[in-house]
C-alpha cells in the first residue's frame, strides 16, 4: 500500500510549534508534511491529502493582512483542524468573530469538556470526567462560533475553547495538543488523523524502507548513481539504503581531509566497503587540506576553503566513473522546511551551514533523496533498521568543515592529532559513565592560547583544550550539560597525561543562546 495516499497536510502559519505536529502526527505512523499558508494553489490541491491541520502563529486574525486560509483547502472537503491561530482564522473566514484580548493566555490551563465532543469526548486528566489539562498560548480569542459550529469545550475564564462542526468534519482547538503539557494531545491527534481523516498507521521504518527501495528503483532504472559519504549519520543511511535497492549502481566517494574524529576514516571503511559490500572510493586528502588551511584562521575563510576543496575533490573523482546520472544527497526534512524558510527572506544567517552545499551546476546530476521527508530521529530509525552499527546512527552531530572549526585560529596537522585524541578521550568517558545518551552533542575545542602546568618537575607552557557538551531537543536552543564533577576530573586528567601538548583543561557553561553550540 502507498503510505502517501495516507497523508495529511499541515498549514503552517508561522507557529514556533508547527515541526512538533508534524513530529507526533508520525510518532503515531501517519505521513504528514508540513506547507506555507500562501503555497501556490495548484501545489496544495495537487497534494491531496485526507485532512488538513492549520497550525498556529504569531499573527492576529483581526488585521487586514493577516494570513489566511487558501479557499482552495476550504474546498477540498476533507476534515480540517485548527490549532490556537488556526482555529481563530476557521472562526474568522467561516463567518464567527474573533477579538482582540487585553492580556495573552500562556500556560497551563483546565478545560471542561460538554457533551458530544467527536474529538474530545471521553477523554479525562481527572476524577472526575471530561477536564482536560492543557497549555495555552494565544492572545485572540474566538468570541463566536462560526454557522454550523457547535462549542464544544470551555474554560473557566473562556466561553469558547473548542468549536466542531459535525457535518463537515471541521474542528478547532484553542490550546495545542501537540506539546506533552497537553496531557491528552497525542489522544486527540491520534482521533483526527485516524478516525475522522482514517489514515493508517503505515508511517514505519520497514514501510519507510519498502517505499524508497520501491520510488529510487523507479526513479534511476539501470543508472549509475553517485554519493558523497562523509560517515556521518545522514550519508550513512543514505548508502546502506540505497544499497539495499540499487546494489552495485551505488558509487561511494570518501573524501577524508584530516578533519574527521579519532580513526574515523578507517571505521568508515570497514563498516562501508568491508563489512556492507558498498563500493567505496577513499580518497586520502588529509595533505591538500592542511596546504589549503595553513596560516587561515578566520572561521567563514576555513569553511569556504574546506567546502570548495571537497567538491574539487569530488569532482575529479566523478569524472573518472562511466555513465553516472544521478547524485545521491542526505537531504533531510527540516533542511527542506529550513531552505523554504530562507527562500521567504526571514531567516537570519548566523554562520554558513555546516554542510557542503551542492556541486557545480556543469555537472548535470540528478538528485536523489530518499531521506527527504524523514526528520533525524526517523532517520536513525531506519539506520538501525538497515543493520548499521549502534554507536554509529547513534553518535552526535558532527559539522560538515570536520574539526577544522573545533580549532580555533589555524588548523594544522599536529593540532588536529592533539584535538582528535583529546576528544576521543571525552567520548570514551561519556559512553563509559552513561552521559553520552544523555547529552546531545559534546565534543572537544583546541583553543589557539597557552597555559602554564606543570608535568612531572618541569615546567610547561601549552595549549588548552576546552570541552563542551549540551542537552537540547531541536538544537535552536540549548543549556549546557551539568557534568558531574567526578568525570569532569577524569577526562582532565586523562587528556593532560596522555595527550602531549596539552597543558590545561576547561568546560565550557554557555548556553544557546547566547552561544552557538559550535565555538566557530
Amino acid at each position: 500500500m502507498d503510505i502517501h495516499a495516507h497523508r495529511l497536510l499541515i498549514l503552517d502559519f508561522g507557529s514556533q510549534y508547527t515541526q512538533l505536529i508534524a513530529r507526533k502526527v508520525r510518532e503515531l505512523g501517519v505521513y504528514c508534511e508540513i506547507l506555507p499558508w500562501d503555497m501556490p494553489v495548484d501545489e496544495l490541491v495537487a497534494f491531496a491529502p485526507r485532512g488538513v491541520i492549520l497550525s498556529g502563529g504569531p499573527e492576529s486574525t483581526t488585521l487586514a493582512d493577516a494570513p489566511r486560509i487558501p479557499d482552495a483547502v476550504l474546498q477540498m472537503k476533507v476534515p480540517m483542524l485548527g490549532i490556537c491561530y488556526g482555529m481563530q482564522s476557521m472562526a474568522a473566514q467561516l463567518g464567527g468573530q474573533v477579538g482582540a484580548e487585553q492580556e495573552r493566555e500562556f500556560g497551563h490551563a483546565e478545560v471542561r469538556v460538554g457533551e458530544g465532543s467527536t474529538l474530545l469526548g471521553g477523554l479525562t486528566d481527572h476524577i472526575d470526567a471530561n477536564r482536560l489539562d492543557v497549555w495555552m498560548s494565544h492572545g485572540d480569542r474566538v468570541q463566536a462560533a462560526p454557522p454550523g459550529f457547535q462549542v464544544v469545550a470551555s474554560t473557566e475564564h473562556v466561553p469558547i475553547i473548542a468549536i466542531e462542526d459535525a457535518e463537515r468534519r471541521w474542528f478547532g482547538i484553542q490550546f495545542h495538543p501537540e506539546v506533552t503539557h497537553t496531557r491528552q494531545g497525542l489522544e486527540i491527534l491520534r482521533r483526527f488523523s485516524m478516525e475522522v481523516c482514517g489514515c493508517e498507521a503505515l508511517w514505519t521504518a520497514d514501510g519507510i524502507i519498502d517505499d524508497q527501495i520501491r520510488r529510487v528503483r523507479e526513479q534511476v532504472g539501470d543508472a549509475e548513481v553517485l554519493l558523497g559519504l562523509s560517515g556521518g549519520v545522514d550519508s550513512s543511511v543514505v548508502a546502506a539504503l540505497l544499497h539495499e535497492a540499487i546494489g552495485d549502481q551505488l558509487t561511494c566517494v570518501f573524501v577524508d581531509t584530516g578533519l574527521l574524529r579519532y580513526q574515523e576514516g578507517d571505521q568508515v571503511m570497514r563498516t562501508f566497503a568491508q563489512h556492507m559490500g558498498v563500493k567505496v572510493i577513499r580518497v586520502n586528502a588529509a595533505e591538500k587540506y592542511f596546504a589549503a588551511l595553513d596560516g587561515v584562521d578566520d572561521p567563514e575563510t576555513k569553511r569556504k576553503i574546506i567546502g570548495g576543496l571537497f567538491v574539487e575533490i569530488f569532482e575529479q573523482e566523478a569524472a573518472k566513473l562511466r555513465d553516472v546520472q544521478f547524485l545521491a544527497q542526505g537531504t533531510i526534512y527540516p533542511d527542506v522546511i529550513e531552505s523554504a524558510g530562507a527562500r521567504t527572506g526571514k531567516a537570519h544567517v548566523i554562520k554558513s551551514h555546516h554542510n557542503v552545499g551542492g556541486l557545480p551546476e556543469h555537472m548535470k546530476l540528478s538528485l536523489v533523496e530518499p531521506l527527504r521527508e524523514l526528520f533525524k530521529d526517523e532517520v536513525r530509525r531506519l539506520g538501525n533498521a538497515l543493520g548499521l552499527p549502534h554507536e554509529m546512527i547513534h553518535r552526535h552531530p558532527f559539522p560538515g568543515p570536520g574539526l577544522g572549526v573545533r580549532v580555533l585560529g589555524a588548523v594544522s596537522a599536529d593540532v588536529v592529532s592533539v584535538l582528535q585524541k583529546a576528544d576521543h578521550i571525552f567520548i570514551q568517558e561519556l559512553r563509559a559513565s552513561g552521559w553520552y545518551e544523555r547529552t546531545s552533542q559534546a565534543f572537544a575545542v583546541f583553543l589557539p592560547v597557552k597555559s602554564v602546568g606543570v608535568v612531572g618537575d618541569a615546567r610547561a607552557y601549552e595549549p588548552v583544550i576546552a570541552l563542551r557538551a549540551v542537552e537540547t531537543i531541536d538544537f535552536m536552543t540549548a543549556g549546557w550539560a551539568e557534568l558531574p564533577y567526578s568525570l569532569l576530573g577524569k577526562v582532565s586528567l586523562r587528556i593532560v597525561n596522555e595527550v602531549r601538548g596539552v597543558s590545561r583543561v576547561v568546560y565550557d557553561i554557555t548556553g544557546k543562546p547566547p552561544a552557538t553550540i559550535e565555538w566557530e
